[in-house]
């Protein structure tokens, strides 16, 4: 079976889907130091799948849902996962998660009661994603016992915490605001 170049990125992406089981495996039998070099794997092969996408314009229907859903996948699964083994309260995930739900419903809604749009994210939205991936990684290589991070753990989570609300309120803020606007103009 022979794949075409422009499937490399979506074969990195599927690849990504798959290294989310090994990771939460990983976590839970405490193989902190496996499960780093999983999770680095993964963000590695999405660096590289965007990248190539670009660059060769690759980019693929399939790509663009598939690529922004393995990440979430595999943040969602490190949160949760941290948290069934007692390291990250579960309150944290459950924030994660409902703020992720909000946009997704928030986005689904002004599509079926309004009319198409295209959401990119905010920068402070991209601040919330880049905060959620170094916590992760700041909690792991502590667990790992590669670098003693102990002391960035409690600050940490407090960042992630503020960043995940204001992102959500931002994005709630922003989007109901151009909705009330669209809605009322077409009525």
């Amino acid at each position: 079976m022979v794949i075409a170049w422009r499937q490399i990125p979506n074969l990195l992406t599927f690849i990504r889907i798959l290294l989310i089981v090994p990771f939460a495996i990983s976590l839970y039998v405490e193989a902190y130091r496996q499960a780093l070099l999983l999770f680095f794997v993964a963000g590695l092969s999405d660096g590289v799948d965007g990248f190539l996408a670009r660059k060769f314009n690759w980019q693929t229907r399939f790509g663009a849902i598939a690529d922004p859903l393995a990440d979430k996948l595999l943040l969602v699964t490190a949160y949760v996962m941290l948290c069934v083994i007692q390291v990250l309260p579960w309150w944290l995930s459950i924030l994660i998660i409902s703020r992720d739900l909000l946009i997704v419903g928030g986005g689904l809604a002004y599509h079926y009661m309004i009319g198409p749009y295209e959401m990119r994210p905010s920068w402070l939205g991209k601040l919330n994603t880049l905060l959620q991936i170094t916590y992760v990684l700041l909690v792991i290589i502590e667990m790992a016992g590669l670098v003693d991070m102990a002391r960035w753990i409690d600050p940490g989570l407090w960042l992630v915490t503020g960043v995940c609300v204001l992102s959500g309120g931002h994005y709630l803020i922003i989007w109901g605001r151009r909705g009330w606007q669209q809605w009322r103009d077409q009525h």
